[in-house]
């Protein structure tokens, strides 16, 4: 979609009133079946698998997943590294939280994908180096998810995260010293940056949209079409751990993955529709402060 030729400004988006109206009777659906849940428990209109749950505990999930998935949507980063440790303080097992993060983001990966091509933020059919990106990205996460599994109960995870947290710091730092600079296309960067988020994303379920997107735009990209491929990458990710959690015999608690999915997925629309809008320098300044709070969140937690 061609921004307006004449003000410079992106073209209407077609469609908008829609998204809005379709988030309000979705929101409407969902709070009407938590109710239904609350007060006539033995209906069974809900999974099986949350009746573990009060209807609480669900809505507190839905809007955790679907404010964290409208960050990630719009600046590439923020959904596992904020969502898993505020899933483990409402007091869910930490083994379960891991793969129900990664099905959620799984399904709003692609989602977000779709519509960051349709909204024209990012064109994987013409645009070579987005569309070899993340087929790059993608590729090595099959590598550094699956070896992340296989050796998730044999490493020191908060020692990890904290290296992790570093490197990500300072991408930060980078995005934001270099906002007003254009950069040249780094694919040896995209290697770097994609295989060591790929390996921490299969092993703590967060820190990898931080790493990729903001090593993506320091590495020549544009803010918008890292953001883009990112939620594509990701979702590969995703499910190649997925995929090996399943093979090493881990169990999956759908009762907490579909809250996780509905409100996650919900949130899609209107982040794509952010991005968008937003300037390309705001975008870049953007992912670069994002970038920065998120690794000192993840300081904080491996220091802890």
């Amino acid at each position: 979609m061609a921004d307006d030729v004449l003000t410079g400004k992106p073209a209407p988006l077609a469609g908008v009133p829609r998204r809005f109206w379709v988030l309000g009777i979705g929101m409407g659906a969902v709070l009407t079946f938590l109710a239904i849940h609350a007060w006539h428990p033995e209906w069974q209109l809900l999974p099986a698998s949350t009746s573990q749950y009060s209807a609480g505990t669900l809505l507190a999930v839905f809007l955790a997943a679907l404010i964290c998935e409208y960050i990630d949507s719009s600046l590439g980063m923020g959904y596992g590294t904020t969502l898993t440790p505020m899933l483990l303080m409402f007091g869910f097992d930490p083994r379960a939280v891991v793969p129900c993060v990664l099905i959620s983001e799984l399904v709003t990966g692609l989602t977000a994908t779709l519509m960051h091509h349709r909204d024209g933020n990012v064109d994987f059919l013409r645009d070579k180096n987005a569309r070899g990106t993340a087929i790059l990205l993608s590729l090595l996460s099959i590598v550094g998810a699956v070896v992340a599994v296989r050796l998730a109960n044999k490493l020191s995870v908060p020692g990890l995260r904290l290296a992790i947290a570093m490197v990500i710091m300072v991408t930060g730092i980078f995005t934001l010293a270099t906002v007003r600079r254009q950069l040249r296309y780094r694919k040896s960067h995209i290697v770097t940056v994609g295989a060591i988020a790929a390996f921490n994303k299969g092993l703590s379920g967060g820190g990898y949209g931080p790493l990729v997107t903001a090593g993506q735009v320091v590495s020549g990209l544009s803010p918008k079409h890292a953001v883009a491929i990112s939620s594509l990458a990701e979702s590969f990710v995703c499910l190649v751990a997925i995929i090996a959690s399943l093979w090493l015999g881990k169990d999956i608690n759908w009762g907490l993955a579909l809250p996780l999915a509905v409100g996650a997925v919900m949130s899609v629309p209107l982040a794509t529709m952010t991005v968008r809008w937003l300037p390309e320098k705001a975008m870049r300044a953007s992912v670069g402060v994002m970038t920065i709070v998120l690794a000192i969140v993840m300081l904080i937690g491996g220091s802890a």
